[in-house]
């Protein structure tokens, strides 16, 4: 009689406040055709997750699910057809097929990436959807090209230090905002050429005024439901905007958008293509491998805590790095 190896996970077993996340015993999955199965060390904590798991998310997985998709480890097994990996291999992913909150995680093999041995499993749980939504945020949905000035609304986060980095690595003048003294400091260390206190009234005055009050080429916004109409104002002629997130509905002009000829555009990783993937991940591997790729860990939990860091993701007063969960 064979034993079933069992794991921790976080399991969901419907919709809604964050004590709906329960730690459970459940079998550890097994990697199918293409797969990898993956011992995580870390799994990274991203707003949408509470999103999902509140039940207001456009998509809603089957119940019950394990949430987390940005996980870092070393690799356990392979499945069949599996060419790029094998046992032992560190490893980070941007999606899982199980769910990342949890002991082990099966991927796909092409959402796993080697993870270089200058950066720890937090660190590599801090790469997945910062940094790959930070790019196409960037680069496949504003165009943005060296030279140009950029605005990064928010940050200090996750995305926010993600995007901060990539800018600056791709030769753009970087501005960032924050809402706490730490946060504007975190900022100006990872690109940011100056950065602003998005808390204080006057913060789009100044942010024109170091433009000479040209405004930014581009905008790249994590809570539009509260900056949206303000970021219009700050456009350049042709100016765009890139929506990575929103908490709600805004009001805004549209005489804003057509005074400039400039653009609002959303960005969701998921619609991501293969091709827009493997160049992101060819960008993002030069980085870590050139040095300027250093992601910023900021809260760490205990698996069991889940429930502690989705209160703090949106509760928390200002963002200072990526939220992770250690295992």
């Amino acid at each position: 009689m064979t034993t079933v190896k069992l794991m921790r996970a976080i399991r969901v077993a419907e919709f809604g406040g964050s004590s709906v996340l329960k730690l459970a015993d459940i079998p550890v999955p097994s990697p199918g055709q293409k797969q990898v199965l993956i011992r995580i060390h870390a799994c990274g904590v991203n707003p949408v997750e509470t999103y999902i798991r509140s039940g207001s998310y456009a998509r809603k997985p089957a119940l019950p699910y394990t949430p987390g998709s940005d996980v870092s480890g070393v690799v356990e097994a392979v499945g069949d057809g599996v060419r790029f990996h094998q046992t032992g291999d560190r490893v980070f992913a941007t999606a899982t097929e199980t769910g990342g909150y949890a002991d082990y995680a099966v991927a796909s093999e092409d959402a796993v990436h080697r993870l270089p041995d200058s950066l720890d499993f937090c660190q590599g749980a801090a790469i997945g959807i910062p940094y790959f939504t930070g790019y196409r945020a960037l680069f496949h949905k504003a165009h943005a090209k060296a030279g140009e000035t950029v605005l990064i609304h928010g940050a200090s986060g996750g995305v926010g230090i993600a995007a901060c980095q990539l800018a600056r690595a791709f030769g753009l003048r970087v501005l960032g905002t924050a809402g706490t003294s730490e946060g504007m400091d975190l900022v100006l260390k990872n690109g940011a050429h100056q950065a602003f206190n998005h808390r204080e009234k006057d913060y789009v005055a100044k942010i024109k005024e170091a433009t000479n009050g040209q405004g930014v080429n581009v905008i790249i916004e994590m809570l539009s439901n509260v900056n949206l109409g303000n970021d219009l104002l700050m456009l350049s002629y042709g100016g765009r905007v890139t929506i990575v997130g929103s908490r709600g509905p805004i009001e805004i002009n549209p005489r804003d958008i057509m005074s400039k000829e400039s653009s609002i555009t959303g960005v969701a990783l998921f619609f991501a293509t293969k091709e827009e993937t493997a160049e992101c991940a060819a960008a993002l591997f030069a980085g870590m491998e050139a040095g300027w790729l250093k992601p910023v860990v900021g809260p760490q939990f205990p698996l069991e805590n889940a429930s502690q860091a989705h209160e703090d993701i949106i509760n928390s007063p200002g963002a200072a790095g990526k939220m992770v969960l250690i295992m």
